[in-house]
Parts: C-alpha cells; sequence; structure tokens
C-alpha cells in the first residue's frame, strides 16, 4: 500500500537555502511531525565538495562566477546550475528496509524509470557513481546521499539541459579524469526543460518508494510549493 508523503516542487534556489530547508525538513520527519518528503528544484552555479572530496579536484577559473560549498554528502566533487533537475528525498528508511546499498539502488531505479520515460536507457557502471548512457559510457546524473538516524538528505542530480563543460573544465569531477558528460537534450537532440521531467521524475519516486505524493497543507509551514506529479 503506497504510503502519503509530501512534494515540494521548488524553483531555483541557492544551494545553502536549499541545505538549510533539508536539515529542517529532515528533523521533522524524525520527529514524525510530517511525513517523507522530497524536495525537488534547480541551483544557481555551484560547485559542491562532497566527504570525499580531494584536494587537486578543483581547476575553478578566477573569474569563474560560481559559488563554492562544502557539504556533508557522500561523494567527491561536482557541479550544479538551472537546466539541472536536483531531487533532495527526506525519506525515513525505517519504512523503507533501513538499508543503505538498497536506498542508493532504489534511487539509481527512480533515475532509469525518469531516463526510460524519455526513451533514454541509463544503466550503473561498476565502480563509478552516478548514471550512465552507453556506448561510449556518457554520465547524466549524479548521486550523493548522507543519512542521520535513518533520515535521508541529498539525493541526485540529472542534467536536463545545461552546459556539461564546467563538469570537466573546472573540476576532476566525481574524482574521474577525462570522463564525458551529457544531458537528455543533447542525447534527445531537441530542447528540455527541467518542467518537462520533474511529473515522470515524481512518478518514478512514487513506484520505486512506494509512495503518494500530495500537496502539503498551508499550515504545515513549508514552503509553498506546486504539486508535480504526472498521472
Amino acid at each position: 500500500m503506497a504510503r502519503g508523503a509530501y512534494l515540494l516542487n521548488l524553483g531555483v534556489t541557492p544551494y545553502l537555502e536549499a541545505l538549510e530547508l533539508q536539515r529542517s525538513l529532515a528533523d521533522a520527519v524524525l520527529q514524525g511531525t510530517i511525513p517523507d518528503t522530497v524536495v525537488m528544484l534547480e541551483h544557481p552555479p555551484v560547485v559542491t565538495l562532497g566527504r570525499r572530496a580531494e584536494e587537486g579536484e578543483l581547476h575553478l577559473p578566477e573569474d569563474a562566477e560560481v559559488e563554492l560549498v562544502e557539504t556533508d554528502r557522500g561523494g567527491k566533487s561536482t557541479y550544479h546550475a538551472p537546466g539541472q533537475l536536483v531531487c533532495y528525498p527526506i525519506l525515513d528508511l525505517t519504512r523503507h528496509g533501513q538499508d543503505v546499498k538498497r536506498y542508493c539502488r532504489d534511487l539509481e531505479q527512480a533515475l532509469v524509470q525518469t531516463l526510460d520515460a524519455f526513451g533514454l536507457t541509463a544503466q550503473t557502471i561498476e565502480g563509478l557513481t552516478g548514471l550512465w548512457l552507453t556506448p561510449p559510457p556518457r554520465k547524466i546524473a549524479s548521486i550523493g546521499i548522507h543519512i542521520h538516524k535513518w533520515v535521508t538528505t541529498h539525493g541526485y542530480a540529472l542534467n536536463v539541459d545545461l552546459d556539461p563543460a564546467p563538469f570537466t573544465e573546472w573540476i576532476t569531477a566525481c574524482g574521474l579524469e577525462g570522463a564525458a558528460f551529457t544531458t537528455m537534450a543533447r542525447e534527445l537532440g531537441r530542447p528540455l526543460t527541467t518542467e518537462d521531467v520533474r511529473g515522470p521524475a515524481a512518478a518514478a519516486l512514487e513506484q520505486v518508494f512506494g509512495l503518494t505524493f500530495e500537496k502539503p497543507p498551508a499550515d504545515a509551514g513549508l514552503p509553498h510549493a506546486e504539486l508535480a506529479v504526472s498521472r
């Protein structure tokens, strides 16, 4: 039986503002005052350094108009910008198997289903993070999570339509030398917006995690957001 959950469908949101929102939502989910909650948004240009980031990964030009933020998610350095759909599931894993590896596989499966809705076949590659199109290997989505007391924060970033050059020119993204990055729009050969992708992305999360998204009530004290569910 599907479990009710909130979906916050936000616009372009500064990274630190979104991080603070995630933490407050995680506290509320942990305390049981709100159900599982998923946040979908975009970020202004920002490079984030995960817990496994190493010295020498960054090659930012001095005039690069990009924020640099250290964060508590897993993984190395990555890049966010408008045109990338970022999804932050705030889930209580005691309701979803209490298994970190399973949660990562489920996130991957949600991405696979999202891309499949557009006729794109994505997969994981042994020893590499995120989702890839092959051949040749082209990274289309990144995954980085944090779990505290079995409540998840952070999540995935799906490249919809943005310039992928900073992934390789500004950083050794995800620690991969010479990795190729791509976008949904590039692969489909047509323009695409995050608005086009939010519905299928939400539907995939509903299916994989057994959720039914609903709009938070006005008195829940959460940011105003439109429901983005494709039915």
